[in-house]
Order: C-alpha cells, then sequence, then structure tokens
C-alpha cells in the first residue's frame, strides 16, 4: 500500500491510500479519485516528504527483539506534533462522514422497527400491500437483498462503521 498527498483543481488538499502507484495512475486515469471537499476529479500528487526507515533488524528478531535505531547521516527534522490515537491520522474529511454516518444510523434506529431475519418478509408484505407501510430495518443475506431489488423493494444497507465492529 501506498499513501499520497493529493491535490485537486481547487487546491483542495486531501490523502488517499492505494495499493500502488499503477493503481493510482490507473484510478486517475479513469478519474475514479476525486476530492472529498469539492467531487472534483481533476487530482495530482501534492509534493510530500517520504518517509524512509532504516533498519539491520530481520522481521523474525523485529518481532522478539526491541527495535534498533536507524542510523542517518543527515540531520532529522522532527515530526510535526500529532495527536495520539488512533483517529489522528483520520482526515477531518473523513471524521465529518463518521460523523454524518452514525448520526444516519443512529436516527434510523431510533425511529425504525427492528425486525430482524424477518426483514425480507416484511419489506415484501409492506411493498405488496399486505401490511400498512412503516419504517422498518432487519437482516438480509446479499442474496436476499438482491431478490427484493429485483421485485422493486428499494432497500438500503445500514451504514456500518469500524466502531460496531469492535
Amino acid at each position: 500500500m501506498i499513501r499520497y498527498a493529493l491535490r485537486c483543481e481547487r487546491d483542495h488538499a486531501f490523502e488517499s491510500w492505494f495499493q500502488s502507484s499503477a493503481a493510482y495512475e490507473s484510478q486517475i486515469k479513469r478519474k475514479l479519485v476525486e476530492c472529498p471537499s469539492c467531487g472534483s476529479t481533476k487530482v495530482e500528487k501534492a509534493i510530500m516528504a517520504p518517509r524512509i526507515v532504516k533498519s539491520i533488524v530481520s522481521k523474525k528478531s523485529r518481532e522478539s527483539a526491541p527495535p534498533v535505531p536507524a542510523t542517518v547521516s543527515e540531520p532529522v527534522l522532527p515530526e510535526p506534533a500529532v495527536p495520539a490515537g488512533p483517529q489522528s491520522l483520520m482526515m477531518a474529511q473523513e471524521r465529518e462522514l463518521r460523523a454524518k454516518l452514525k448520526e444516519l444510523r443512529d436516527h434510523i434506529v431510533k425511529n425504525a422497527d427492528n425486525v430482524g431475519e424477518q426483514f425480507p418478509t416484511e419489506a415484501r408484505k409492506m411493498h405488496y400491500g399486505d401490511i400498512e407501510h412503516r419504517p422498518i430495518y432487519g437482516e438480509a443475506s446479499p442474496q436476499e437483498a438482491r431478490e427484493l431489488v429485483e421485485e422493486g423493494i428499494e432497500v438500503a444497507p445500514l451504514p456500518v462503521l469500524p466502531d460496531d465492529r469492535n
């Protein structure tokens, strides 16, 4: 994986991860990379300092021994202070998006009935007029969800956030 600092035509700066530099080039050509602030697909790499770590320790010994300090011939500038914790790596836009997704999920959970595994059955009953329409959520396999969509029944997955899995 490789992380690039990117900038759009409107000078919005953001970062993104790619499987390789070739994957980045392919996605740029297909206009799949877009600015999270304005949606522009005219994106290019921004200048960024590479992060190079020299080590004389093998992978196996790294797991069992404390890290060996790297030897550097040039002066090393201190890294900017970054708040500790997993969210310090997250961009502001990502935090905002996650907050909005959590708000949406909380709203649905608060205002709809959880019908659990009966979701496909209940959704069909409402769609075909057998029962009164009401907001519901529940569980459906990918196949059941596909079948509902093919029948013209509008369904959407609830957003699952990393915190929901922990």
